[in-house]
C-alpha cells in the first residue's frame, strides 16, 4: 500500500484513511472532508506546490512573490475564511494562447494565487478517492503516470495486431463539460456538502476577459488546478463502458484512441464511443475524429507523435511548438548573457529530445533544427559585436566567426548528436 499511495499528501491522508480507501467506506461515499481542505497543514503543503509551479498572478494582481512576503499570516487568514464560509473565489483572468496546427486559439484561465492554493488543497483531499477507481486506460494528469506510459501501451497494442485505430477528438472538451453532470459524478463518491459547494463555486467562477466580466454556463477552465482531475472524473464512465463493451481505449485527458484488430470493430467502436460522448453532453469533432490504419498514410496522431508503419515521428505541430519556443528565447534584443541564453535553450532542446528521442525521423531532420538554432544565436552574437547596428544575419562571416564547434565548446545541446548516440548504442 505504501508504494501505491506514496504520492498522496500525508498532511491529509493518514494510514487510517488510506486503509479505509482500500477496504471501502460505508455507502461508497466520503463524508466530513471539508475540515481536511481548510486544515492549515494542508494549505501550507498546497502553498509549497503552488510556489514551486510558479505562474502569473490573477485578477487581484497578487504575484507568488507578493504572497510569499507574508505567507504564514495569509494562510492562517485563508484557513479561517474557508472554515467560516467567507471565502469566495475571484474571477479567473482569461487569455488566449496559440493552438498549433489550428487557426483557433486555446483559452487559458488564470486563477488568483489564493484560489490556486485552495484548489490544490482541495485536490490533495479528493484525488486519492477518485484515483483509487480510475481505469488503467486513463493516463492523463494522474500520479505516477504520463505520456510515455500511454505511448508504451500504444506500441504494445500495435505490435499485438491492433492496427485499426479510431483517432478521437472531443470538441472543446474542457469548455463544454456540463456543470450538473460533473457535480453528479463527483457526488457519487463525495457526500460532504461543503466540498461540493466549493467545487460548484469554482465551476461558476466569473471570467475577466478584455476588461469585461462574464459568467460561463458550462466547462471547467483550462489552467485551473482542479480542472484535470474533474475532467478525468467526468470521462471515467466512458472508460468503463468502453471496456465493458470489449473495446481497447487509451486516453490522455480528452485525447484518446481506440485500437482494434479489424475495420469492422473500429467502426462499431466509433459508433459506441459517439453514443457515450453524446450521452455526456459532449461532441466528437466531425472532421478530426476518424478511423485510421497503421499501414495506410497518413497513419494516426497521438500525444504529439505521428504513427505510420514502422515510423514514429513528431507531428508538424510539435515541431512548430519547439520553433515557437526557440524564437521566443532568441529575439535579437533578448538582453540575456550568452551563457544564460545557452542554458535556457538547452532546457527546451533537452526536454523536446527526451520526449521524441525514439522517433524514427531521419538524422537530417534533427540536424536541420540544430542548424536553425545556431543560425539564430549567431545573429544575436553578430548584432552585439556590431553594437546593435546589424540586422538578423546568421550566415556568411558569422558562420566562420562562430563555427559549429564554438557552440559545442560552450555546451549548446545538439539534437542530432544526441540522437546519433542513442542509435549507436
Amino acid at each position: 500500500m505504501a508504494a501505491r499511495w506514496g504520492w498522496v499528501e500525508r498532511e491529509v491522508w493518514t494510514e487510517r484513511m488510506l486503509k479505509a480507501l482500500e477496504t471501502g467506506v460505508r455507502g461508497g461515499k466520503w463524508h466530513s472532508l471539508y475540515d481536511k481542505v481548510y486544515g492549515l497543514s494542508n494549505l501550507k503543503a498546497a502553498w509549497k506546490q503552488v510556489k514551486a509551479n510558479r505562474g502569473g498572478g490573477g485578477v487581484d494582481g497578487m504575484s507568488i512573490a507578493d504572497f510569499d512576503k507574508d505567507a504564514d499570516a495569509r494562510l492562517e487568514k485563508l484557513s479561517e475564511a474557508l472554515r467560516t464560509g467567507t471565502y469566495k473565489p475571484l474571477p479567473v483572468r482569461r487569455r488566449y494562447i496559440p493552438k498549433l496546427g489550428s487557426r483557433e486559439k486555446r483559452p487559458l484561465g488564470i486563477p488568483t494565487v489564493v484560489d490556486r492554493i485552495v484548489q490544490t488543497a482541495l485536490r490533495n483531499v479528493l484525488e486519492p478517492i477518485f484515483e483509487h477507481e480510475f481505469d488503467p486506460c486513463s493516463y492523463g494528469f494522474r500520479p505516477q503516470l504520463g505520456c510515455q506510459n500511454a505511448l508504451g501501451e500504444i506500441e504494445r497494442l500495435l505490435a499485438a495486431g491492433f492496427v485499426h485505430v479510431v483517432d478521437v477528438d472531443v470538441r472543446k472538451y474542457f469548455d463544454t463539460i456540463p456543470y450538473q453532470g460533473l457535480i453528479n459524478e463527483v457526488a457519487k463518491r463525495i457526500a460532504d456538502g461543503k466540498v461540493l459547494d466549493l467545487i460548484e463555486a469554482y465551476l461558476h467562477q466569473g471570467v475577466l476577459e478584455e476588461m469585461k466580466l462574464w459568467m460561463p454556463e458550462q466547462g471547467t477552465p483550462q489552467g485551473a488546478v482542479i480542472s484535470p482531475l474533474l475532467a478525468n472524473v467526468y470521462l471515467h464512465p466512458v472508460d468503463l463502458a468502453m471496456r465493458a463493451a470489449g473495446f481497447t481505449l487509451v486516453r490522455y485527458a480528452d485525447d484518446m484512441v481506440v485500437l482494434c484488430r479489424t475495420r469492422e470493430q473500429a467502426e462499431t467502436a466509433l459508433v459506441k464511443l459517439g453514443e457515450l460522448i453524446e450521452a455526456r453532453g459532449l461532441q466528437l469533432h466531425p472532421v478530426k475524429t476518424r478511423i485510421a490504419h497503421l499501414m495506410e498514410r497518413p497513419g494516426f496522431q497521438f500525444l504529439g507523435y505521428v504513427f505510420y508503419d514502422k515510423y514514429r515521428d513528431p507531428r508538424p505541430s510539435s515541431k512548430d511548438k519547439l520553433r515557437a519556443t526557440i524564437r521566443a528565447k532568441t529575439k535579437l534584443t533578448n538582453g540575456h548573457s550568452f551563457k544564460d541564453m545557452i542554458s535556457s535553450l538547452n532546457a527546451s532542446l533537452r526536454g523536446w529530445y527526451n520526449y521524441f528521442k525514439f522517433c524514427s525521423a531521419n538524422s537530417w531532420a534533427w540536424n536541420e533544427i540544430d542548424a536553425w538554432v545556431r543560425f539564430r544565436v549567431r545573429a544575436i552574437l553578430d548584432k552585439r559585436r556590431k553594437g546593435g547596428r546589424s540586422k538578423r544575419r546568421g550566415r556568411g562571416h558569422a558562420h566562420f566567426r562562430w563555427p559549429n564547434a564554438y557552440f559545442t565548446e560552450h555546451g549548446l545541446f545538439s539534437l542530432g548528436s544526441a540522437v546519433k548516440l542513442v542509435r549507436q548504442s
